[in-house]
């Protein structure tokens, strides 16, 4: 998984009813691999992550296209 700063990292949820978790990324390891530091949108915090399988690396212009998508 690659990334840059200001592309965002997407966790998807498990559980049922439980939405996703979006972050921007702030500072990425070497050659643009994890660990990733990212800014929680839901509470500011900052934390060095490790994405998993149920992670998603989008850009700022695609999250900018999606959110702007109507719901399904």
């Amino acid at each position: 998984m690659h990334a840059q700063v200001g592309d965002w990292l997407v966790v998807k949820s498990s559980a049922t009813g439980r939405p996703s978790r979006r972050g921007e990324i702030v500072s990425v390891g070497a050659g643009g691999e994890p660990p990733f530091r990212v800014r929680w949108v839901e509470n500011d915090h900052q934390a060095l992550v490790y994405p998993g399988p149920d992670a998603e690396v989008i850009t700022a212009s695609r999250l900018e296209r999606l959110e702007r998508e109507p719901p399904e």
